[in-house]
């Protein structure tokens, strides 16, 4: 499979990429659990359809030290007994978070609440930045088809 576009290879969408790459790492420095970021990404990328970031995720996460186990039941969640309450919590606002569309209003209460119970407000506002900036390069690949499996651990840091 060969994308449609190289966003690295115009003035334009290179200039945005690049800030999307920038804002995915400054939120590497949040209080935000790394596993929980990575739980959030791949989900996302999941819902979303996009092969290249859960790719990337997935790679990172292993090499973070993520089980193949947890990796392989995230599509799952909610059966699961691999996760603790507060990634279930992020998991559940991510995917409330993603599927904008398919839920009038947005976020529940519920949802914003449990949320609330695992994370300060430090870590909320990077949880709701992390899961901007996935479905931001979500939409990206999708739309450009970018192809997965090349990707290289670190390829992007």
């Amino acid at each position: 499979m060969e994308a449609r576009l190289n966003l690295m290879a115009h003035p334009v969408s290179a200039k945005v990429m690049k800030h999307l790459i920038a804002a995915g790492q400054s939120l590497m420095e949040t209080t935000l659990p790394a596993a929980t970021r990575q739980l959030v990404m791949l989900r996302a990328s999941q819902i979303n359809g996009c092969a290249g970031c859960i790719d990337m995720h997935t790679k990172e996460a292993v090499a973070a030290g993520e089980t193949a186990v947890r990796l392989n039941l995230v599509a799952a969640w909610r059966e699961a007994t691999v996760f603790t309450e507060a990634e279930r919590a992020a998991l559940e606002l991510t995917e409330q978070g993603t599927r904008l569309a398919d839920a009038a209003g947005g976020v529940s209460e519920a949802v914003w609440a449990n949320a609330a119970k695992h994370y300060d407000e430090d870590q909320l506002a990077a949880l709701v930045a992390q899961i901007a900036v996935i479905n931001a390069f979500n939409r990206g690949n999708v739309i450009t088809q970018q192809p997965a499996g090349d990707y290289q651990v670190g390829q992007y840091h």
